[in-house]
């Protein structure tokens, strides 16, 4: 399947999870197994060839996390929300477009030196991707790279991780 054929399958939901967002549902494209490949595949594509670990972002990072972590044998972290995790190794706090957040870093997961590349469904105003970066250089990992699905252009996310490798397989 084609890139632009699986990310056509991806549905906007205006309004949610609040008046004036629209979210980008990626649950069509996880469902469809072509269209998951063809979407994992092209993630992978632009990944770092030093890439040891993935750093999935809570919930959809997980489930592209997790394709990319198996099919290339990268290790996977979760980054959780807040009372997720039994030990936590540290937690940063950040704006949403429409809120605030907290991610949390399980305990003894990343280790110095590490390439970690974030990965997410979605870059929007970039706080959440800026969090993850925060915690893995915490831990003292070495953040080879951003990648996401969808970037929304107009949020300016990519402002917030000046000086990353940031990767987007669609831009709206």
């Amino acid at each position: 399947m084609k890139l632009d054929k699986a990310l056509g399958l991806m549905r906007e939901v205006p309004d949610f999870p609040q008046p004036g967002v629209v979210f980008r549902d990626l649950t069509p494209v996880l469902a469809d197994p072509d269209a998951l490949r063809t979407v994992v595949d092209a993630l992978q594509d632009k990944l770092a060839e030093s890439t040891q670990v993935i750093a999935a972002i809570e919930s959809r990072g997980f489930l592209l996390g997790a394709a990319l972590g198996y099919g290339w044998r990268y290790g996977v972290v979760p980054l959780r929300k807040p009372g997720k995790l039994p030990v936590v190794a540290d937690s940063v706090s950040y704006d949403l477009e429409y809120g605030t957040a907290t991610l949390e870093l399980p305990a003894d997961a990343i280790h110095p030196g590490q390439h970690v590349v974030v990965v997410d469904d979605v870059l929007a105003t970039g706080g959440t991707a800026a969090a993850a970066c925060e915690l893995v250089e915490r831990a003292g990992g070495i953040v080879t790279g951003v990648s996401v699905v969808l970037e929304i252009a107009a949020l300016n996310g990519r402002s917030r991780l000046a000086g990353r490798e940031v990767s987007a397989l669609m831009a709206v």
